[in-house]
């Protein structure tokens, strides 16, 4: 490192309640402090705001609320944005937000300051709730993964399966970091007897699903799975960690089933402890780019069925099974019918091999070789 950088980070959609999206500027954050440069994370909040925290400073604009997402904002004054970058002077600007906030990579082309997109999501993936045809879908997400490439010095993906979507486009411009997990946090010694019993009764399995409830989340997927498991005589019950706008009609559609709705864990260790308590943890998501809760639960020694179609196989490896479809029983029914000490000790393996320390080295080697 030649002189310390002012890395200015932009994100959206993130409020107190938000899972990876939160955990990662939070910890990427801290280790940039931690090696010396000085990180500024703007966010949209209830109102203005400008606070240091051990992840640096935080400056929170005024941001409106987006209707029918749970609580998320959005930083939509461009006006307001620019003025604060132009105050800030980055060195560096790194955004996590691929829609709204993608005009600000021209911004800091046209100021000669060096840009790096985090990719979070998959553009293609959240573009098939517009129900738009396949080749229209896929030939809108091309031209936009095109702009951002071009506008951006650099993009950030966490897997290779998230990078593929600009090597598509074309892009030549991409570097792949994964994500890492607290491996002192999310550990199997959180394993606890008290809370299995407090879930589920003695030869009960124990599946645990942490998601946001949305639409792109497919937590209907968790509940599909339960029943069918209980139609093959399986003794399971189901822990759905979250929350969001689908939760009235979970519930629902629950109604009768052994599932238990717990909201929003706002305590870590609490959170660690059930991860580390269950049998199997489902990860849902169809469009996954990486899967922080998925690799938290690896951290606590259980293993995770995920969606095939996602990120989420190639940072499980044998820690975990892919499953196609709506139902993920088959896959739960693979992972219990090995011995249970194997089965654990592979997840904590695979997780071991992601640490945020190499990950915050990941990210400051990309925004150090910029020039």
């Amino acid at each position: 490192m030649n002189r310390p950088l002012r890395i200015v980070r932009l994100a959206n959609f993130i409020t107190p309640r938000s899972g990876g999206l939160r955990t990662a500027l939070r910890e990427l954050g801290t280790g940039y402090a931690a090696a010396g440069h000085e990180p500024v994370l703007v966010v949209p909040g209830p109102f203005a705001a400008d606070e240091q925290t051990p992840q640096g400073r935080i400056i929170s604009l005024p941001g409106p609320l987006v209707p029918g997402l749970g609580g998320y904002r959005v930083l939509l004054d461009r006006s307001a944005v620019e003025r604060c970058l132009n105050g800030l002077a980055p060195d560096r600007l790194e955004v996590s937000d691929r829609s709204t906030l993608r005009w600000t990579g021209a911004w800091a082309r046209r100021r000669a300051i060096p840009s790096v997109m985090v990719s979070h999501e998959s553009l293609d993936g959240l573009l098939q709730v517009t129900r738009l045809p396949s080749a229209a879908r896929r030939g809108l997400a091309a031209r936009l993964n095109r702009a951002t490439a071009r506008d951006f010095a650099r993009v950030v993906c966490t897997t290779a399966w998230a990078a593929e979507e600009f090597r598509r486009a074309g892009a030549d411009n991409v570097a792949q970091v994964p994500l890492g997990v607290d491996l002192q946090l999310f550990h199997p010694d959180r394993r606890s007897d008290e809370v299995r019993a407090r879930h589920a009764a003695s030869g009960e399995v124990l599946l645990l699903c942490c998601t946001r409830l949305s639409v792109e989340k497919r937590p209907q997927r968790a509940l599909t799975t339960l029943t069918t498991l209980l139609d093959r005589g399986v003794p399971a019950r189901m822990v759905l960690a979250g929350d969001g706008p689908l939760r009235r009609r979970l519930e629902q559609r629950a109604a009768g089933l052994p599932v238990e709705f717990t909201g929003w864990l706002a305590d870590r260790n609490e959170l660690a402890a059930l991860q580390a308590s269950a049998d199997v943890v489902l990860a849902p998501g169809p469009i996954e780019t990486f899967g922080l809760a998925a690799l938290e639960a690896l951290a606590c020694s259980t293993p995770v069925v995920a969606s095939s179609s996602s990120a989420l196989p190639g940072v499980l490896g044998d820690a975990g099974v892919g499953v196609d479809g709506e139902d993920f029983a088959p896959g739960v029914l693979r992972l219990l019918a090995e011995p249970e000490q194997a089965r654990r000790a592979r997840a904590r393996a695979r997780a071991e091999q992601f640490s945020w320390d190499a990950a915050i080295s990941g990210f400051l080697a990309v925004h150090e070789a910029l020039r």
